[in-house]
């Protein structure tokens, strides 16, 4: 083997490795838009886990990059630890189908048919239009569909190109000897790991080794604990991308690597004993790339299926490994916002989102807490709002350029318009934090004045506290589960809302000019229902921006949002607003009353 052939191996290696990279690339923007919901569809079930590992896997073609996304979606939040157990485990399985298209390679046949189906003969025509496409045409869709094409030729000329430089060896004698070495399943599954840990890829390795099937020396002896090797090398990008994560997800990167050790040690042991004391009859048998990928297939096939009863063992195997400290709070952090998810721009927008879903949550417990100190202060309770709300305060700056770090990302139009809705999304839930603060520190100046409500304002206060509590449970949930019904709920509620508003207003006054309540708390008293009338108008703000986005309203006007919800179901938004009204203006006995009209 000459320094030629050298060089030709790695250019080769190099191609296939970019070609396999950008193939994935574009595979993941086609199927990015979907990600999001095949996210969200989860469940603790570990076989569905297995089935979502597979696919994704298979999609990106790197089961170290599914991990990867796996590591930063259980650092975000957004997974929770027992479900990316089956989604590691599907993983194994979905990085072997590279092996499975590498196979085609070895098509062989004078039939016009078989020689157009010959990797050789028709990848450079797949390269040639993907290149058309990616180059002269615009649509994202068009062009990504090219990447797809561009990466399947490149990968195909790589691997043409190790084939051609690896063929002199069967001639060596020293290759000879250092490949019937490998029958050792210590050494061979050492090379193994050494060559992924080394390409950072094990669908990359095992297309190494089908290109070494040219020379005819490579049997099922040497290649087995090789492809073992590979099993156990990928799990160390993970590991090593897991640094500086939260524990889970350094968890889920052991998960990965106890996955992998254990299921190649037994395989390892099983297999080589067998064949020592009965003796295997295809042991020294020549293997093709089509065997090679079977063996690759099937092996990570049986791992998961020996070791899927026992899922719960390496979760608690991990969990000791990864000790939580005695006394250590999960609650008051901030969510981490993965930088490694770029990769990944639909899941990273996920990720996005379900921090500001968080957002939303602690905004709500901030709300609860400050309408209790509204009419029983307490200082205690006071500071864990103020520390909440700084916690908000800063959950604002970073999802806020998370979002500018994302929209450096190439994204496609639906990405785009995903991250600026996100922003305005951040800063109503923001102002909903604010303005519950605002309510802390009317009930703090009552309890300094030594200052109270009167039994009816106290009531009427409490009435409307409750409506405005439902209408921020509305928002968060019509944000969270992107839930239209819930904002078709929204502004038939703030307008009771106002309604009530305006009415009590009016009461009120009418009780100072009687002298029935003191004046300094009568202030306090028009401020706080002020800022209850502010979030619910921050509420209706979500569930028009909500429904703008799914309406397809570029440049959203909320006035004009309201208008329509008005006009496009009448019916339904005057039936939701006569049972709010009974509901809530009810408990006043405002019917009695004279109500201010609310345009």
């Amino acid at each position: 083997m000459t320094l030629f052939h050298v060089i030709t191996l790695l250019g080769g290696i190099g191609l296939f490795l970019y070609g396999m990279s950008i193939m994935g690339t574009g595979l993941e923007k086609v199927a990015g838009g979907k990600m999001q919901s095949i996210l969200q569809k989860l469940t603790s079930s570990v076989l569905r886990g297995v089935l979502l590992g597979a696919f994704i896997t298979a999609i990106i073609q790197s089961s170290a990059g599914t991990i990867v996304i796996v590591v930063g979606l259980v650092n975000s939040g957004i997974m929770a630890l027992p479900q990316a157990v089956g989604v590691i485990m599907g993983a194994n399985i979905g990085t072997t189908i590279t092996g499975q298209i590498i196979r085609m390679a070895d098509i062989s046949g004078d039939s016009l048919l078989l020689t157009l189906l010959k990797p050789t003969t028709f990848s450079p025509i797949v390269a040639f239009i993907g290149a058309v496409l990616f180059v002269f045409f615009k649509k994202p869709s068009q062009k990504n569909i090219g990447q797809i094409m561009m990466g399947f030729g490149i990968l195909f000329t790589g691997m043409s190109a190790m084939d051609t430089a690896v063929a002199p060896l069967k001639d060596s004698q020293l290759f000879m000897a250092a490949f019937t070495s490998m029958e050792n399943p210590v050494l061979g599954c050492l090379a193994g790991v050494l060559a992924t840990v080394a390409i950072q890829s094990s669908s990359a390795s095992v297309g190494l080794l089908q290109a070494l099937t040219s020379t005819g020396l490579v049997t099922w002896g040497s290649s087995f604990p090789i492809i073992m090797g590979t099993h156990i090398g990928t799990a160390f990008t993970p590991l090593i991308a897991s640094t500086g994560a939260s524990k889970d997800a350094k968890r889920a990167a052991f998960i990965h690597l106890y996955f992998n050790l254990i299921g190649s040690i037994i395989m390892l042991v099983v297999v080589c004993t067998t064949n020592y004391f009965v003796g295997l009859p295809f042991w020294d048998s020549v293997m093709n790339k089509g065997s090679i990928a079977n063996v690759h297939s099937f092996s990570s096939i049986i791992a998961v299926l020996f070791l899927l009863p026992f899922s719960g063992g390496l979760l608690k195997l991990a969990e000791k490994t990864v000790r939580d400290r005695s006394g250590e709070m999960q609650d008051m952090d901030l969510p981490v916002l993965d930088e490694r998810l770029f990769k990944s721009p639909a899941v990273a927008i996920q990720q996005a989102r379900s921090a500001v879903a968080k957002m939303a949550q602690r905004a709500g417990r901030n709300f609860h807490l400050c309408t209790q100190d509204l009419q029983t202060y307490n200082p205690e309770t006071a500071g864990e709002i103020a520390r909440r709300e700084d916690l908000i305060d800063k959950m604002e700056v970073s999802i806020s350029n998370y979002l500018v770090k994302i929209n450096e990302q190439q994204l496609n139009e639906r990405e785009v318009q995903q991250t600026n809705q996100l922003f305005s999304f951040i800063t109503e839930f923001e102002r909903i934090g604010d303005y519950s603060i605002n309510l802390m520190e009317i009930g703090r100046t009552m309890w300094e004045r030594d200052l109270a409500f009167t039994e009816t304002a106290r009531q009427e206060l409490s009435v409307l506290v409750a409506a405005v509590s439902e209408a921020i449970n509305l928002a968060a949930k019509a944000f969270r589960d992107n839930d239209l019904e819930a904002t078709y709920h929204l502004e038939p509620l703030e307008d009771v809302v106002d309604q009530l508003c305006e009415t009590l207003r009016t009461d009120h006054i009418n009780r100072l000019k009687e002298g029935k309540c003191e004046i300094r708390a009568g202030i306090q008293y028009l401020d706080a229902v002020t800022q209850l009338e502010r979030i619910s108008d921050h509420c209706s703000n979500i569930a028009a921006r909500i429904l703008g986005w799914e309406y397809g309203y570029e440049d959203l006007n909320m006035h004009r949002m309201r208008r329509e919800l008005h006009r496009g179901a009448p019916q339904r938004f005057a039936r939701y607003r006569s049972e709010y009204e009974n509901l809530y203006c009810s408990m006043l006995s405002l019917e009695d009353r004279t109500p201010a009209k609310v345009s």
